[in-house]
């Protein structure tokens, strides 16, 4: 079964994130360390949190593996993409990680 990956970053008081870095420069470091293990990924950049509602997620990053086993070597291999965080923000993730149900 497919398993996913999501990296949410909240917005705060005082907080701040680099779309342009993210895009550009980060997500690359995704692909080049985690790339041959993932299926796919999405990044949606928050607009709103509902109609006349200010966004409360900066963005949210979706990545798919193939399985289990697929996630665990991503993750083995991720420590530069985690080292690049403060590059683009000082936002602390959230994960989550789950089954690919639909």
């Amino acid at each position: 079964m497919s398993v996913s990956l999501q990296v949410i970053y909240p917005i705060g008081d005082d907080t701040h994130f680099d779309y342009e870095y993210y895009t550009s420069t980060h997500m690359a470091l995704v692909g080049e360390h985690m790339g041959p293990h993932l299926q796919s990924t999405l990044v949606t950049k928050g607009l709103a949190g509902g109609p006349d509602t200010p966004p409360a997620f900066y963005a949210v990053a979706s990545i798919v593996f193939a399985d289990q086993d697929a996630l665990g070597a991503a993750m083995a291999a991720a420590g530069p993409v985690l080292a690049d965080l403060p590059n683009f923000t000082n936002v602390q993730p959230n994960m989550l990680i789950g089954d690919v149900i639909g």
